[in-house]
């Protein structure tokens, strides 16, 4: 599971002209699921993104999480992040996780955030349009498939 991470001031999804969620300060993560992923990886990613340190601390130090802030968490299937461009210009998305598959780990990474932050999320394989005002900019990567190591 891969996920770019935004720290933000606030977000919106629109899917068909539609307003479907937003936040207000906290994280965006754009999710990527892969066909080898399992019930572990989810939960490594949901841990992940729940205690990332990016928020400022009294000092200036960026030492809080989310949670520390008030914040929220909006998630957004990204297909392509599950995509390689080692050869070509053209993400290959073979290993990329089956439709079923992809929106059963996504729903699950949902829930599991869920548990301690508000999470809200994007329409699972729908064309969305995402306004985020960054802040910072602050973004992340997290690769599930690093933390196995």
């Amino acid at each position: 599971m891969r996920a770019v991470v935004q720290r933000v001031h606030k977000a919106e999804c629109v899917v068909d002209g539609k307003v479907v969620s937003k936040i207000e300060q906290g994280l965006v993560a754009y999710i990527g699921v892969f066909d080898d992923d399992t019930d572990e990886d989810m939960a490594k990613m949901a841990n992940k993104i729940s205690g990332l340190r990016v928020f400022r601390d009294e000092a200036g130090k960026l030492s809080l999480n989310a949670s520390a802030v008030g914040g929220s968490v909006m998630l957004i299937s990204n297909f392509v992040l599950a995509g390689r461009v080692s050869r070509g210009f053209r993400p290959d998305c073979t290993h990329a996780a089956k439709y079923d598959d992809g929106k059963r780990m996504f729903d699950l990474l949902a829930e599991e955030i869920g548990k301690t932050l508000p999470t809200v999320t994007g329409v699972f394989g729908a064309h969305m349009d995402i306004c985020v005002h960054n802040d910072g900019p602050i973004n992340v990567i997290i690769d599930t498939r690093e933390l196995r190591k």
